[in-house]
């Protein structure tokens, strides 16, 4: 193992009164059944998302679970070469902390799955090598919050009260795993790339449960009838606004039918519910959130259109397009800063990609059934992938062929030496 490991340590708010309305024939704006608001306003203002209120809106945090999770299942190995082909190199301490504890507290699982977990959400996971005698010892995955990036001068500054860590490290001494990025030296949060998507949804969000906790919002203006011929009894501002407020607090209360009075005319200004069609707001969220996170909508339980193809059809399309790429980029920054370079050919991390489908049993009998009949696996290669032990003669290795020339001995099952 490389020594160089051994150098480090462990708005002001606006002021002023609103000028009164002085209009003689004013009309009042009312809305009518939501959280209590009276003569005016909205119901609800635009929700600023910001950090961690991102995972309120429930595709987000699904997309988040999906790519975590689907990265987490796969088995993370520390491989070497030997005869030609990458092995297991289960002597390593390496095999040990990739496969059950990377450290302390946390089993392999969780950290795969917080380290990808914290990339994409924060934008940033670091994760420091803690060497002991010469050999890494942990895999410390540093707590969020605690370690700040010096772009100009390389340098990690770490503050980890949680895992005991503590100073300045050099670009090589910690390992920074990041998807979303601007200038290739620090990653970019989810949430804030798709920051005025999330603050749209979470606002139809807050709206439809404001709309149907009440049952539905009226908003409308109470007026002077103008239909009639008017002498001096017309509503001034101040009769309208106690109307109004007597109108709001009835439909308050529960009310569905109200009077008003002879003089006064209620004009409805917004929509109801079904006009506005919260339902396709849902699917706009989770449409916007496919689109940021590369998670297809059918995996955030979007059914709209689906056939029995499309399970598949969004298998594949996760793994080449979203997945094989994150997956890729830990392998190679793990590569680069633990593996030296004259070692680089010789070992290698690797993520077992065949494991995506592994609880997808006819697709995985396909898949092996396939590679036995095109001679890349032998039957006991694939009962050790299963766990089973090898049987007499199942490490031949098997062709199948379709073709042949007519009359040959393949065709009468005569035995030819020349064809043997």
């Amino acid at each position: 193992m490389v020594d160089f490991w051994g150098r480090s340590f462990g708005r002001k708010k606006a002021q002023g009164k609103a000028p009164e309305n002085k209009r003689e024939n004013a009309s009042v704006n009312v809305e009518l059944g939501v959280n209590g608001v009276g003569l005016t306003g909205v119901s609800t203002s635009l929700v600023n998302i910001k950090g961690d209120d991102a995972l309120n809106v429930t595709a987000y945090k699904r997309a988040l679970n999906v790519l975590s999770g689907s990265v987490a299942r796969l088995p993370f190995r520390y491989m070497r070469q030997q005869g030609g082909i990458y092995v297991d190199y289960e002597t390593n301490p390496f095999h040990y902390l990739l496969s059950v504890q990377p450290q302390k507290r946390m089993s392999a699982y969780d950290w795969k799955y917080q380290m990808v977990w914290r990339a994409f959400h924060d934008g940033d996971a670091y994760i420091w090598p803690r060497i002991v005698d010469g050999e890494v010892f942990e895999l410390v995955l540093l707590n969020r919050g605690s370690c700040t990036f010096d772009e100009v001068n390389g340098m990690y500054h770490v503050t980890d009260e949680y895992n005991g860590v503590y100073g300045n490290f050099e670009e090589d001494q910690i390992l920074h795993v990041y998807f979303n990025s601007k200038n290739g030296r620090r990653g970019v949060p989810m949430w804030q790339l798709g920051r005025r998507a999330l603050s749209i949804i979470a606002t139809g969000d807050n709206e439809t449960l404001s709309r149907f906790g009440k049952g539905g919002t009226v908003r409308g203006l109470i007026t002077n009838d103008k239909s009639g011929i008017r002498g001096l009894g017309e509503y001034q501002d101040e009769q309208l606004a106690k109307v109004a407020s007597s109108t709001n607090n009835l439909f308050q209360n529960g009310e569905n039918i109200v009077s008003l009075p002879g003089d006064v005319d209620f004009k409805q200004i917004s929509l109801t519910s079904t006009d506005m069609q919260f339902l396709e707001s849902r699917k706009f969220a989770i449409l916007e959130i496919s689109r940021l996170t590369g998670v297809p909508p059918i995996y955030l339980y979007d059914m709209a259109g689906s056939n029995y193809k499309m399970p598949e059809q969004a298998d594949t399309a996760f793994l080449t397009q979203t997945l094989d790429g994150i997956l890729l980029a830990i392998e190679t920054e793990f590569r680069r800063k633990l593996i030296s370079r004259s070692m680089c050919c010789k070992r290698i991390f690797n993520f077992d990609r065949k494991k995506i489908f592994s609880m997808d049993l006819l697709s995985m009998a396909n898949y092996e059934g396939k590679m036995i009949q095109n001679g890349t696996y032998s039957i006991n290669d694939v009962r050790r992938m299963e766990n089973q032990p090898p049987v007499d003669g199942g490490d031949t290795i098997y062709l199948s062929t379709n073709n042949a020339v007519l009359g040959s001995s393949k065709l009468s099952g005569e035995k030819n030496n020349d064809d043997e």
